[in-house]
């Protein structure tokens, strides 16, 4: 805000005008609405600019008394010596921003005249103000400057009826001022008159005073300034200064003075008032002390302190951790308002509204900005204070905005962990340390009927679970702060009992959150399922009991125990139909004290005259009380018999044929004697299952009894048959008997002839046929002595045809090994007969050709199933066949007999390796042990 030359001067004649705060007078108010009405104007006005704010004495269109002088157009109207006139104040930089024009009222056209007075000081302005952009013409600015001489002759004259009514009181006020006050010539410097302060406070009289002049009362020393400085001030109306005075007791003062020119007794004189500043020097001089002290400690404060003004919000102070948290540069923070550190100003002015009416405020929060545009949160601490002789205010500020932040994050948290508990299907309840409910969510009172507040004076525990007994053990739950689920039945509000379930979690100052859930359906689900599972167990029980048990009365007696244990009813039975439609009660469980039906026969007229017709067709009946059923009489005649009060009745029907229709057998009922009962529809069904179940049993027990006699019947054939059996295996190892002792004579007939003969080759053949007919006749042999006469050992067979071909040539022990590799090979007798005179040839041909000269040696037979083949190999490791041997040209009958026998009567294959020994390998064929390889061994053996 720019000032005018020599402000405190004009200032000082403002204020001697004494019209500041004055009311309204009719002369100005015509004046000012003569300027709105010439110009045509909303707004006209006649103002003054004091030091701090434009104030109106006379206004038109405006309601206000006053705005604060940096809003002030005045301000600006002042520094002109003519007429200031702004068409459109948008466009003017210096009023753009104004808040007079960026809000109400909207200034946008102004023209003001200063009002200058004699001395050429501007005391206000004459001004007219439009809401539009305007401008004036020629005519209708000279209309207003002389409307504005017109001001200032008013101005003139209100200052000379109050000069003229203040001049009575002059003496008066100047002789009993309380401040030293004198008046001296300004030619001479003599003094013209003192006041009784003065010459209390200098000691001197009025007497000496006036034969004494100014310089005498200052020290030697200051003389020669002293006159300087009022050579220099000479023109002036008035000036102050600061001096040292000299008492008349020699003692040195210190003094402010205000000089004002006046005109007394016709010198041209000066009014002096004297100020003694001794005291206000030390005063002043500890407070710089304290000041220093002050800046000292605000310095090493770690904290932002700012010091600012009341009146207008200026920064009078502010420390280093302020400058440096706002982030201000050395230039930013001149004429910097404190207002600039908010938002928006309503913050600031609600800060002041509240600190005006509470005179500080501690822990205050509010987000401020720093000088770069960015935000954050302080805590403030704030307070009036007079410094440097002006009212301020002390603001101690804290950056809280991690905090804030963290309270941002956790009131989300909170907001979503509310949002989660308000729509999370489970009963949430907070309970302190003493039991005290303290917060639940919506599905909590939802599901229970209850609301939080009628806990607030009530035990909540004592209420949810009555009992004292049942609510310790809720408690004792409660404090153990297991992490586990409990079953619970706790009271509803309309005193329903409901199933729920609760887990616990007990947090660190004591209080425990209860999270639970209704499980009404759940242990409805419980019930449905253990009531199943106890059919099905019941049901696979009395299964496992007719497999296991042929016998019907015992699985009928097992029946009906369990089925009374399952359905905890007083009785259960099995009744028996007879053809004439009476019956017996073949089963029953009974409790104790209550009538035993077991084994009586039952004559019910209403089943003999035709009653129970649907039992035939299947149909089941639940009787809730007899007296309530419609029953006849002779249907309740026989129940009260037996004392029974409710029934479940369940036909047990056999199937008979293929059709779908069963004959009637009996009954299965379940009576409750000792009251009506209401019966599940479960239970009706597991009776239904059970007579399924019994129709079993009795049919399998049937069936058993057919089986039994049908059994004797098959043992009774089965030892004729063994009888046969044993006859026929007599009568075949006779046999075999007989064929090996017709062999053997055979063999004894050629060993005899061989010992008539010369020719070795002759007694050679002999030997060899010999050889043939023995592993003929072995076979035999082992067939007639096996334990079974369809099995034959053919390791065995092969291990003594081989030890008998040794023994047959001679060879002497441990010249020739022999290896066998028999595995468990199934042949018939043909192929038998065929393989072992192979072995016997080819065993033969090797101990006679193989090893010349008694030469040792090694023979390997083995024998082993192939697939679906059997593989038979004769090995030795003797001097091998001769290269050119031909199978289709030999001489040797028994290779062409091994030849003949691998192919035609084995069907099979032959291969011969002579490299080192020789190997034969043959194959053939696996065969049915009933079925014979050819027709008949004769036919073979004769070719």
């Amino acid at each position: 805000m720019p000032l005018p030359e020599n402000e405190n001067q004009r200032l000082e004649l403002l204020y001697q005008y004494q019209i500041l705060n004055t009311p309204p007078e009719e002369t100005f108010d015509d004046l000012t609405q003569l300027a709105a009405d010439i110009c045509e104007t909303p707004i006209a006005l006649i103002s003054l600019v004091d030091a701090e704010r434009e104030w109106f004495k006379s206004k038109v269109g405006l309601t206000a008394l006053e705005v604060p002088r940096n809003n002030s157009f005045s301000s600006y109207t002042i520094l002109q010596n003519d007429i200031l006139i702004i068409p459109d104040t948008l466009k003017d930089e210096r009023f753009a921003e104004n808040p007079l024009v960026r809000s109400a009222p909207y200034f946008r056209f102004y023209a003001g005249v200063p009002l200058i007075i004699a001395s050429g000081f501007a005391l206000g302005s004459l001004s007219i103000i439009d809401f539009v952009p305007r401008n004036l013409t020629l005519k209708e600015q000279a209309i207003l400057q002389k409307i504005a001489r017109q001001v200032i002759r008013y101005l003139e004259l209100h200052r000379q009826q109050k000069n003229d009514a203040n001049q009575i009181n002059i003496n008066f006020l100047f002789r009993n001022h309380p401040h030293p006050m004198w008046i001296y010539n300004q030619n001479n410097l003599q003094f013209l008159e003192v006041n009784e302060a003065a010459i209390a406070q200098y000691g001197y009289s009025r007497e000496e005073f006036l034969q004494m002049r100014i310089c005498d009362i200052r020290p030697l020393e200051d003389v020669p300034i002293l006159l300087e400085y009022l050579a220099k001030n000479q023109a002036e109306s008035h000036f102050s200064g600061r001096w040292q005075h000299r008492c008349k007791d020699g003692q040195i003062i210190d003094v402010e003075l205000l000089t004002h020119a006046i005109d007394y007794a016709g010198y041209d004189a000066r009014l002096v008032v004297i100020t003694d500043t001794t005291e206000n020097k030390q005063i002043k001089r500890t407070l710089r002390e304290s000041e220093a002290r002050f800046r000292a400690v605000t310095e090493t404060i770690p904290v932002p302190l700012v010091i600012s003004r009341v009146s207008d919000g200026l920064i009078l102070y502010a420390n280093i951790e302020f400058i440096q948290t706002f982030r201000f540069a050395p230039d930013d923070f001149v004429n910097c308002l404190v207002s600039n550190l908010y938002h928006d100003a309503k913050e600031f002015q609600v800060l002041l509204e509240a600190l005006a009416h509470q005179r500080s405020l501690q822990n205050y929060e509010l987000p401020l900005k720093r000088a770069d545009g960015t935000s954050f949160w302080a805590i403030a601490s704030l307070q009036y204070l007079t410094f440097n002789g002006e009212w301020a205010i002390l603001a101690v500020l804290s950056d809280i905005t991690e905090r804030k932040n963290t309270e941002v994050k956790l009131q989300e948290q909170n907001e979503f962990l509310q949002c989660i508990f308000a729509r999370i299907p489970l009963m949430i309840a907070l309970i302190d340390a003493e039991g005290k409910l303290q917060w639940v969510n919506q599905e909590w009172e939802d599901v229970l009927g209850w609301q939080i507040k009628d806990f607030q004076n009530s035990d909540l525990l004592s209420a949810l679970y009555p009992d004292p007994e049942y609510r310790q053990y809720v408690i004792n739950f409660m404090q153990s702060a297991q992490r586990t689920w409990g079953d619970f039945r706790t009271q509803m509000q309309d005193g329903r009992m409901l199933d729920t379930s609760w887990t616990n979690v007990s947090l660190p100052n004591g209080q425990i959150i209860g999270i639970g859930q209704d499980i009404t359906e759940r242990k409805q689900t419980e019930g449905t399922l253990k009531a199943q599972a106890e059919r099905e167990q019941l049901m696979r029980a009395v299964t496992q009991r007719i497999r296991q048990s042929l016998n019907l009365q015992n699985i009928l007696n097992a029946i009906v125990k369990e089925v009374r244990d399952l359905l905890e009813v007083d009785r259960v039975v099995v009744y028996q139909f007879a053809l004439d439609m009476s019956g017996t009660v073949v089963a029953e469980s009974v409790e104790s004290g209550w009538t035993v039906s077991l084994g009586q026969k039952i004559e019910d007229t209403c089943f003999q005259t035709g009653g129970g017709v649907e039992y035939h067709q299947g149909r089941k009946r639940a009787v809730a009380n007899i007296y309530e059923a419609g029953l006849s009489d002779c249907h309740l005649q026989l129940l009260e018999q037996f004392q029974v009060k409710a029934n479940l009745v369940v036909p047990i029907l056999l199937k008979v044929g293929e059709e779908n229709a069963g004959s009637l057998w009996g009954l299965l009922l379940a009576h409750q004697c000792s009251r009506p009962r209401e019966w599940e529809e479960n239970q009706l069904d597991l009776l239904d299952q059970l007579t399924v179940q019994i129709a079993i049993a009795i049919q399998q027990s049937s069936i058993f009894q057919q089986a039994q006699n049908e059994l004797a019947e098959r043992q009774k054939a089965e030892i004729n048959l063994r009888n046969a059996l044993a006859e026929k295996e007599v009568l075949l190892k006779e046999i075999h008997h007989r064929v090996k002792n017709n062999l053997q004579i055979v063999s004894s007939l050629l060993q005899l002839q061989s010992q008539t003969l010369k020719d070795p080759e002759v007694i050679r053949v002999f030997r060899d046929s010999q050889n043939r007919i023995d592993s003929i006749s072995l076979i035999h042999k082992n067939l007639y002595t096996s334990p079974n006469i369809g099995q034959l050992d053919v390791a065995e067979y092969i291990e003594n045809l081989a030890t008998s071909l040794l023994i047959s040539y001679q060879i002497v022990p441990g010249q020739i090994s022999l290896e066998t590799h028999i595995d468990s090979v199934n042949l018939n007798i043909d192929q038998a007969i065929a393989c072992g005179l192979i072995v016997n040839e080819l065993i033969s041909n090797a101990l006679k050709h193989a090893f010349p000269q008694q030469q040792p040696g090694k023979i390997i037979i083995a024998l082993r199933n192939v697939g679906n083949n059997i593989e038979m190999i004769i090995q030795d490791n003797g001097i091998g066949l001769p290269h050119d041997l031909d199978w289709n040209n030999t001489d040797s009958l028994g290779l062409s007999l091994v030849f003949d026998l691998v192919t035609a009567q084995l069907e099979g294959s032959i291969t011969v390796e002579s490299q080192q020994g020789t190997v034969f390998k043959i194959q053939f064929p696996k065969l049915d042990l009933q079925q014979p390889i050819s027709d008949g061994s004769s036919e073979n053996f004769s070719r």
